[in-house]
């Protein structure tokens, strides 16, 4: 009896032992030669590959992106301050990646998929590479469907479709953020999931676009994606990547998409930065000769998938002194599908957005604009670049002809009816509406300074007594001269009323000073 309980026993005993045998797991481990410049030279890594993730002391992370013979370039994701030369440093065996998902929406991070909002643990589906293939061509279909931004000067002249690549570019402050921010905040209730792409940009900036989307009510359809420019150079060259990942993740459920990458001048330069410590050869302005690789293999990402999901791109260029023929900015127009060129001057005249529409091109979204959109905008295009030629040389005239002074007073109404306020995003009928009383001439002869007031009268009236033209209109239905007519009677009778309220103080005025200097005399 006791021998069989001890026979059990041991039996009982083997078992435990072989169940807790600790499994083996090998690693490729290697040894940090220098540190320095968000750069970290390693050997003894001889299985590492290209854009594979590496493990650092104190959880900082690094990508493979130079392999020599003996030695590794890594590029630094995280603090570099307490990585010194001989740590042991150790391959992970997976690519950089970045998590995906619904629980990415309203909140404010890094590539990493690191919190910079200081709310709860991120909720994601899966981690993704940051660096994806581009769809093929047999995947993807023509752009058809207009993206709306709301402005004015964009939607009538310079009409974005979705799937598009589309330049904003210019000096600085001259407001090509908030071309973006405003179209990011016109998705609200569009079903189009939004990415803005932080790339160097300074921390209160960054919180100012993000305060602008809470209190607009559009954080909750946007991700907000950051590398500061305090971040390493690492950081700064993988965020645009990352973010388009995320995007990717909806777009292939069918889902449209908008990214704003703000900006890619940023983003050459924290390459360039990368370049020059890994001892690349420097190009032209000291960039690698892969600079336009790193952009395009980006950009084409974005498209229009025949599965019905779109990723539109609006990336964001800075420009030294309006000089547009410059290294990176030449390169980025070669590759997007148009640009919005934002002049200085306009800016410094106040008129805003300072969208110059003669430098400014879009060659695809014609087709997706409206039939009603396209019939009010047709040919404003040509005639308001005809005006500023025209305006430029009427300077130097002493008179003019009834023709020309006419067609530049029409002109300088087109101009005043383009200006918008920021972050106040309009409807595409509030849009048809003031063009269409436009293009009819009615606010030929009213003064520049009533344009705004009766533009915002024409807009209210319209959409509280045409609640079905308009949306007849937000649809895309081409309106026939029957349908218009409703609405031209409206602005008549609104322009009319503000001309007679112009007059009166007028009439009223001799007998108003008699009785003043009778009560005098008295």
């Amino acid at each position: 009896m006791l021998q069989q309980l001890l026979d059990d026993t041991m039996t009982r005993l083997h078992e435990v032992i072989e169940s807790s045998a600790p499994a083996l797991h090998t690693r490729e481990t290697g040894t940090v030669l220098s540190v320095g410049g968000g750069i970290a030279r390693v050997s003894g890594l001889p299985s590492l590959t290209s854009e594979e993730l590496v493990q650092f002391p104190d959880g900082v992370l690094g990508v493979a992106i130079n392999l020599e013979a003996d030695v590794a370039g890594i590029m630094l994701l995280g603090d570099s301050a307490r990585l010194s030369a001989g740590i042991e440093v150790s391959a992970t065996g997976r690519e950089a990646d970045t998590p995906v998902g619904e629980g990415l929406l309203g909140r404010v991070i890094d590539a990493t998929g690191k919190v910079l909002d200081h709310g709860k643990a991120l909720q994601f589906s899966e981690r993704r590479p940051v660096e994806r293939p581009a769809p093929a061509i047999i995947d993807r279909s023509p752009v058809t469907v207009p993206l709306e931004t709301g402005i004015k000067a964009i939607d009538a002249l310079i009409p974005i479709g979705r799937g598009q690549r589309e330049l904003i570019v210019g000096d600085r402050q001259t407001g090509k953020t908030s071309v973006a921010v405003d179209t990011i905040i016109n998705q609200r209730d569009k079903n189009v999931i939004c990415i803005y792409c932080a790339i160097g940009q300074r921390g209160t900036a960054v919180s100012r676009v993000v305060e602008t989307l809470r209190k607009h009510k559009a954080l909750a359809h946007t991700i907000v994606v950051v590398a500061s420019d305090e971040d390493p150079p690492g950081l700064r060259f993988i965020t645009p990547y990352a973010a388009t990942t995320m995007a990717e993740y909806f777009m292939e459920q069918g889902r449209d998409t908008l990214i704003v990458y703000d900006d890619l001048t940023r983003h050459a330069r924290a390459y360039r930065e990368l370049s020059l410590l890994l001892r690349r050869p420097p190009g032209r302005e000291a960039y690698p000769g892969d600079i336009f690789y790193i952009h395009s293999r980006l950009l084409e990402r974005a498209t229009h998938l025949r599965d019905g999901g779109s990723l539109t791109a609006l990336p964001v260029i800075e420009t030294q002194a309006q000089d547009i023929s410059a290294y990176i900015p030449t390169n980025l127009i070669s590759i997007t599908d148009g640009q919005i060129y934002l002049s200085p001057a306009l800016f410094h005249k106040g008129l805003l957005p300072a969208i110059d529409v003669g430098k400014s091109v879009s060659r695809v979204g014609g087709k997706t604009q409206y039939p009603a959109f396209r019939s009010v905008s047709g040919d404003l295009r040509l005639s308001y670049s005809q005006f500023e030629e025209l305006e430029t040389f009427a300077r130097f005239a002493t008179r003019m002809d009834e023709d020309t002074r006419r067609t530049i007073e029409h002109g300088r109404r087109v101009r005043e009816v383009l200006k918008q306020r920021e972050h106040h995003p309009l409807r595409a009928s509030e849009q048809m509406a003031i063009l269409k009383t436009l293009n009819a001439g009615m606010l030929d002869n009213l003064p520049l300074e009533q344009i705004a007031k009766a533009e915002m009268k024409i807009q209210q009236r319209i959409v509280n007594e045409f609640p079905e033209l308009c949306e007849s209109m937000e649809k895309g239905e081409k309106l026939d001269d029957a349908q218009w007519q409703p609405l031209l009677e409206i602005a008549e009778k609104i322009l009319s009323e503000m001309r007679d309220d112009a007059e009166k103080p007028e009439q009223s005025g001799p007998s108003e000073s008699a009785d003043q200097s009778e009560a005098a005399q008295e």
